[in-house]
């Protein structure tokens, strides 16, 4: 028996438009279109709604459908240990939080992370593909973290990256590598990449090129550089700075007379960077007419004539003229000049003498503050050891410790420019010398692990502090690093502190509860840190690798 089915009613042009304006207006103000008025108008405008809703899905055409996404690459990393593979888990996973302000004795995950990612990536693993996404995340919300979380996420985070605009920080931020570069090397591929990728894959680009090959990834700036936006030139600039050297000169001479003052600072800081280049001679000769040594007084004293104007050429090299809110414009010039000049400059210009004698010099007219915190910038920017142990001093004098001509953050940019073994003896001098209030800063760039000198003299500091009934507070900063900082086979050694001592006259109300739980904290997590680093070094046993019982 054959059924015919009653045609379908014709689609009424703008009917969806009207249902909506009806059941928005209300069906006693407005008559849904196709639906009798009265009392049952409304039903009678949600089976029409429903109706309309199937007529416009079935009608769609469907869309082409688009390229699928190229397979992401392979990692060849070893994979993580299993119990490593569950801790980054829960160190991705931890959200930390304190009641009342009160840290309690549980170690914060999260600041371990850090570490943790250095030592797997120093190992070589690769971590779990599920777990991506949340280090991802994780990245995105602390910047300290990318360099370390992105060269351990490998080159699947990087094509992960790219499907969530929440992520495409990765693409910018990078660290410089092969990842970054078209495998195998392909010329063509680099410079279609180089003009049509987009902004954040350049800078990836460039970067990775620097590091394989200063001077391709130089002439391939240049080949783009005349059309690039200021901002653009700024940043591509500052990829320089890794590989630096004299062939870079040229290019970096030419940036000076750049339209964006900002590309000329920074062209300008990099040329001041190269001792041998002739903007370092310049800035030579200028700061060098500006400082002597006069000696017809009873000892040589360093004397001191600023410039009297900043003219048009010391502007092409970097010089700023107009100095900051409460700042002399002539001393302003003069300390941009000395941290622009090579400090090979000064033993030729004042007698031969030895950095170490130089700053040992008295400075007349009260310029010693700002010739000292200049050289100070130009041993940073120079890199230079001996000019910076003259500048530090020792660590044990009295103006170590005190508001001298070189300030506590200055001390810790020069500490950077020493080996890690010269820079913790010299901060563990500072300690036991002046105690740990000042030495915040100075701890935070020492290497990790502290060498044993500089771990013990902070402990004893620390004890020093509890027996003296001091506030804990005070140096929450200083535990917080230990926890970090501190070799974890120092957790014995704490043992002896987790008692609470007894409390002192006239010692802080309640002191000695929370030293022991401080202390408690750093030991915990002292065992915490060894616990993690023995889970990377563990490896999944072959089944084909012979048992030795």
């Amino acid at each position: 028996m054959n059924r015919t089915s009653a045609p379908a009613d014709p689609p009424v042009a703008g009917a969806w438009e009207g249902l909506v304006t009806a059941a928005l207006l209300g069906t006693d103000r407005r008559t849904p279109p196709g639906c009798p008025p009265g009392p049952k108008a409304p039903v009678a405008l949600l089976d029409r709604a429903a109706a309309e809703t199937v007529r416009r899905r079935a009608g769609l055409r469907p869309a082409r459908a688009a390229e699928p996404p190229r397979s992401a690459p392979q990692d060849a990393r070893p994979p993580l240990p299993p119990a490593a593979a569950r801790r980054l888990a829960m160190l991705l996973t931890d959200r930390p939080g304190t009641a009342g302000g009160r840290r309690g004795t549980a170690p914060d995950l999260m600041e371990l992370l850090p570490q943790w990612l250095a030592a797997a990536d120093a190992r070589g693993y690769a971590p779990p593909p599920q777990l991506l996404p949340a280090l991802l995340d994780t990245a995105r919300g602390r910047t300290d973290l990318r360099p370390a979380a992105l060269r351990f996420a490998g080159p699947r985070a990087l094509w992960l990256a790219r499907f969530n605009p929440e992520w495409r920080f990765a693409l910018r931020s990078a660290p410089g590598g092969d990842g970054a570069l078209p495998h195998p090397p392909d010329p063509d591929g680099l410079r279609r990449l180089w003009q049509e990728g987009l902004f954040a894959e350049r800078v990836a680009l460039l970067a990775a090129l620097r590091s394989r090959d200063p001077g391709a990834a130089r002439d391939l700036l240049a080949t783009t550089w005349a059309t690039e936006r200021a901002e653009d030139r700024l940043m591509f600039l500052d990829s320089l700075r890794t590989g630096l050297g004299p062939d870079d000169e040229p290019f970096l001479e030419q940036a000076l007379a750049d339209r964006s003052r900002n590309v000329r600072a920074t062209a300008a800081e990099l040329l001041s960077a190269l001792p041998g280049s002739a903007l370092a001679a310049r800035m030579a000769a200028r700061a060098g007419a500006c400082v002597a040594v006069d000696h017809t007084r009873d000892v040589p004293t360093i004397v001191v004539e600023a410039p009297h104007e900043c003219d048009a050429a010391m502007e092409r090299d970097g010089v700023v003229a107009k100095a900051p809110a409460g700042r002399g414009e002539r001393s302003w010039w003069f300390g941009q000049l000395v941290e622009a000049a090579p400090l090979g400059t000064w033993s030729r210009r004042l007698g031969g003498r030895t950095p170490r004698e130089i700053v040992a010099l008295p400075v007349a007219d009260d310029w010693q503050g700002e010739l000292h915190a200049a050289w100070c910038r130009a041993a940073v920017r120079q890199r230079d050891a001996e000019w910076a142990r003259a500048l530090l001093g020792e660590p044990a004098a009295p103006e170590a410790g005190g508001p001298g001509a070189v300030s506590l953050a200055e001390r810790a940019k020069l500490l950077g420019t020493l080996g890690a073994g010269e820079r913790a003896e010299w901060v563990a001098g500072f300690i036991a010398a002046h105690g740990l209030s000042e030495a915040f800063q100075l701890l935070g760039v020492c290497a990790v692990p502290w060498a044993g000198p500089l771990g013990r003299a902070v402990v004893d500091a620390l004890n020093i502090a509890r027996d003296a009934g001091s506030y804990p507070w005070s140096f929450s900063g200083v535990m917080g690093l230990a926890e970090r900082c501190l070799d974890p086979s120092e957790a014995n050694r704490l043992d002896g502190l987790l008692a609470v001592p007894d409390e002192q006259e006239g010692a802080s109300p309640g002191a000695g509860g929370y030293w022991a739980e401080a202390f408690q904290r750093l030991v915990t997590t002292l065992r915490l840190r060894a616990a993690m680093l023995e889970e990377l070094g563990a490896r999944e046993r072959d089944p084909r690798e012979a048992v030795t019982p």
